[in-house]
C-alpha cells in the first residue's frame, strides 16, 4: 500500500430536503467538517475534484468549477465529475503521478429545488429510450427483475421467498439508518409495510423499495501515502478504483439480468488492491432499489448468480447485522444505503464512502461492524445512470 492515495479526513452533510439551504452553504458544511477532523485548511489544497448531476439546471449555475473556485477562494486546478467515485478516480491518478499531494474530492446536490421536473431528469439520465416510450425512473428495476425471475426460473414458493428477501433489504436498511445522524429516513419500517405498498401500485416493486430523491453534500480529503502518515495515524488507503461501462439503452444490453459493468470494474478492481473477495467485509452498494442491492451482491462476486435472494432470505429470518454467505459475514449498507440514507446523486457516492472509512477507523459509534477482528478492507459500488457506468472502490487498513 505504499504508493496508495489516502483517505485523512471526511465530512459530509444530512441528507434530506434542503429548500432553505444554498448549495454553497450544503458544501461548506462537508468542506470544514472534514478540513477540522484534519487540521487542513483551503490553502493547503493544491486541487479539487467535485460532483454533481444537476447542479447547473436546479440551481441556474454555469460553469461550476468558477463557483467552486469563487466559493473557496482558491485559483486551484477544478474540475466537475458526475458522480464522487469519478471523481475520486481522477484524483488518484493525480496523487499517483506526483502531480498532486493534497486534494479536495466531494459531491453537491439539490434535488428538490427542481422537484416538478426531477422525475424527468432521472429518467434521461437513466436511458432516454425508455423516457421516450413513457416510463417512469422506476420501470427499468421492474424490468430487470421480472427478466432475472424468468432466467432463473424463480416461480411458486421460490418466488414468495425472493419477494419477502427484497423485502426485507429496505426493512434492513430503514434500521440501520436509525443509527445514523445523517440519514434522511430516521424510522424503521415492517415487512409489512413494504409488501402493503407494492399492493397497492400493483407492481412487484413499490414505494418503499425505491430510494428517495434528496439534497446534500459530501467531502473527503485525499492525500499521497507519505503525507498522510504525516497527519493521522489512522490513513485509510485506496487500493483499488476502478470503472466499467455498459449501453445506455437497457433493453440493448448484452444480459438483461446483471450489471455487466459492475462485474468487470470488481475484478479490475480486486486486482488492483490485490486482495481476495474473502479480506472484504464493508459493503456500500448502490441501492436505487432493493432490487439493485440483491443484484449488486452476484454481481461483485459474493453470491453465485440467480441465489443472493436466498442468502438475503435467510440471513434476515433472525438478522444479526449482517448477511451470510457460504459461511461469510457482509456487513452491507450500515448506514442505511441510498434507501434510507438518501441518494443526492453527485454526493451520494461521497457519503458510500465516508461509511467505509468510519467503519475501517473503528469510529461509527453505535452501527459499528462487530467482527471477529479488526476489519481491513471495504468495497463501495457506485452507479452512474441505470449500471451505465459501475465505479468500485476498495478501501483498506495497513
Amino acid at each position: 500500500m505504499q504508493n496508495c492515495p489516502a483517505i485523512v479526513a471526511v465530512g459530509r452533510t444530512k441528507f434530506g430536503e434542503h429548500y432553505g439551504k444554498e448549495p454553497e452553504k450544503l458544501i461548506e458544511e462537508a468542506w470544514l467538517a472534514a478540513s477540522q477532523s484534519c487540521g487542513l485548511e483551503r490553502k493547503d489544497l493544491e486541487a479539487c475534484y467535485m460532483s454533481d448531476c444537476f447542479l447547473p439546471i436546479t440551481n441556474k449555475l454555469g460553469l461550476e468549477e468558477g463557483f467552486l473556485s469563487e466559493l473557496t477562494e482558491l485559483h486551484v486546478p477544478m474540475e466537475v465529475t458526475r458522480s464522487v467515485s469519478a471523481a475520486l478516480l481522477t484524483a488518484c491518478h493525480a496523487i499517483r503521478a506526483g502531480v498532486y499531494s493534497t486534494v479536495l474530492v466531494g459531491g453537491i446536490e439539490k434535488m428538490t429545488d427542481r422537484w416538478d421536473k426531477i422525475r424527468d431528469d432521472l429518467m434521461l439520465l437513466e436511458d432516454p429510450w425508455s423516457y421516450y416510450a413513457g416510463c417512469t425512473p422506476e420501470s427499468n428495476h421492474e424490468l430487470m427483475l421480472r427478466a432475472y425471475t424468468k432466467k432463473y426460473g424463480i416461480t411458486g414458493e421460490n418466488l414468495e421467498k425472493l419477494n419477502i428477501a427484497l423485502a426485507q433489504v429496505a426493512v434492513k436498511n430503514h434500521a440501520n439508518a436509525t443509527k445514523n445522524e445523517y440519514a434522511q429516513f430516521q424510522r424503521k419500517i415492517t415487512l409489512e409495510q413494504v409488501l402493503s405498498a407494492r399492493k397497492a401500485a400493483r407492481k412487484s416493486l413499490g414505494l418503499y423499495d425505491f430510494a428517495p430523491i434528496s439534497d446534500g453534500a459530501s467531502a473527503l480529503i485525499l492525500t499521497s501515502s507519505e503525507k498522510a502518515r504525516k497527519l493521522t495515524d489512522k490513513p485509510v488507503q485506496i487500493c483499488g478504483v476502478t470503472s466499467a461501462t455498459d449501453y445506455l439503452n437497457y433493453p440493448a444490453r448484452e444480459d438483461l439480468t446483471r450489471f455487466l459493468a459492475t462485474k468487470i470494474a470488481m475484478e479490475k478492481a480486486t486486482e488492483m488492491a490485490k486482495v481476495k473477495l474473502s479480506d472484504i467485509e464493508i459493503l456500500q452498494l448502490y441501492d436505487q432499489s432493493t432490487f439493485a442491492e440483491m443484484v449488486s451482491l452476484e454481481d461483485l462476486g459474493f453470491c453465485e448468480q440467480g441465489t443472493a435472494w436466498r442468502s438475503i432470505y435467510d440471513s434476515c429470518q433472525d438478522y444479526k447485522g449482517y448477511y451470510e454467505v457460504n459461511g461469510r459475514k457482509l456487513f452491507t449498507n450500515l448506514n442505511g444505503g441510498l434507501k434510507a440514507d438518501g441518494n443526492p446523486l453527485g454526493a451520494t457516492g461521497g457519503a458510500q464512502l465516508f461509511e467505509i472509512f468510519k467503519q475501517l477507523r473503528g469510529e461509527a459509534g453505535n452501527r459499528q461492524a462487530i467482527t471477529d477482528k479488526e476489519p481491513r478492507f471495504g468495497c463501495s459500488l457506485e452507479f452512474e445512470g441505470f449500471g451505465t457506468k459501475s465505479y468500485v472502490s476498495i478501501l483498506g487498513r495497513n
